[in-house]
């Protein structure tokens, strides 16, 4: 993990530990709060176009990050309930969808390939 993903996880450790809420921080309980957070980031999208969602405003933009801060802070709590490294996972699942959607294949097209 890099030194700066190191940092900041260490930083939700303390932060969590200071108001006694390690007790609550379960891997499910963290699924659950990011799913949460994850709607909350969907919710400034609803009902908008394509071309509005493309052009929030500086305002919306500020909520929208900061909806999004809170599901990447939730999954990395998550992760380090479940030692996993995120940027390899990341790293992986690039690599996997490398592979499962050749360019030949997927160039322009939205479908979903099946499992291979």
């Amino acid at each position: 993990m890099s030194q700066e993903m190191q940092a900041l996880t260490e930083a939700l450790r303390v932060f969590a530990a200071e108001r006694d809420w390690v007790q609550f921080h379960s891997p499910k309980n963290l699924a659950c709060a990011l799913s949460v957070e994850a709607a909350e980031l969907l919710e400034h999208f609803q009902w908008l176009t394509e071309a509005q969602s493309r052009a929030l405003g500086q305002e919306k933009t500020q909520e929208v990050a900061a909806e999004a801060a809170d599901v990447f802070l939730y999954l990395l709590q998550l992760c380090d309930q479940l030692d996993i490294d995120l940027l390899t996972a990341a790293r992986d699942k690039v690599e996997v969808n490398r592979k499962k959607y050749p360019v030949a294949t997927a160039r322009g097209n939205a479908r979903k390939h099946p499992e291979f």
